[in-house]
Order: structure tokens, then sequence, then C-alpha cells
């Protein structure tokens, strides 16, 4: 049976990834969403990512990798992604209380900023 191995040694047998879809990033809808607070946190909870415009920035709430996080999307890292621009939490409530864009969280920027569907290309709706 193949195994890995480090210079050192065996160190087990080969194991296969899983079959997993590639995290990528949505496409933004050209209609808002029209909703109210807890309507907005339903939402984010059921499709866990959305599009935040608030002044003339537009960012990314996403839970990706066991963390959500909101990403500027003005800002590419090396691989053409998103940056983050909060910290990682664990839930989601952490993040709708989170100050991240000049000390106010997106619970407080809600009353301001505009909300759009992250539409996920090859995923069933």
């Amino acid at each position: 049976m193949p195994g890995l191995l480090k210079p050192d040694g065996f160190i087990g047998p080969a194991l296969e990834a899983p079959d997993m879809k590639e995290d990528t990033m949505g496409l933004k809808a050209e209609e808002a969403l029209e909703t109210d607070f807890e309507g907005f946190l339903g939402y984010l909870r059921s499709k866990t990512r959305v599009f935040m415009d608030i002044d003339d920035d537009q960012y990314y709430i996403t839970h990706t990798d066991g963390y959500w996080r909101v990403q500027d999307c003005g800002q590419l890292n090396e691989k053409g992604r998103f940056t983050d621009c909060s910290e990682l939490v664990a839930t989601m409530p952490e993040l709708i209380e989170l100050p991240w864009r000049d000390g106010k969280s997106i619970h407080d920027l809600f009353p301001a900023a505009t909300f759009y569907e992250s539409i996920q290309e090859g995923w069933e709706q």
C-alpha cells in the first residue's frame, strides 16, 4: 500500500483528498435584497454569503474554511481573491457585532448599507 514519506521515514498510509467543491467568490446580483435586520440575519444564516455596499465601498460577507469574515472587494490578494478586512470568527453572531470598519460592526452599518445576493456559479439554487 502506498504511503506518505518524510525524510525520516514512513508516516502513514496515503489518503485521497475528499471530493470538495473549490471555494469561489460569488457574483454580485444586480437587484438589492429588500429585508429588515432580522430578515437579513436569517438570509445570511441560510446562504452564508452576501455582498454589502456602503458609501463607495463593497464588501463580501462570507463563511469559508470554518470561519466568518468580511472581505474587501476592492483589495485582491496574489491569488486574485478578496482580502479579509475583519478578524476571522467562529460564529455569525460574533461577526455581526464585530467592529471592523471604522470601529463599526455590520449591525451598526446595516441601516446605511445595501445588500446583494451572492450568486454561486455552478451551484444549484
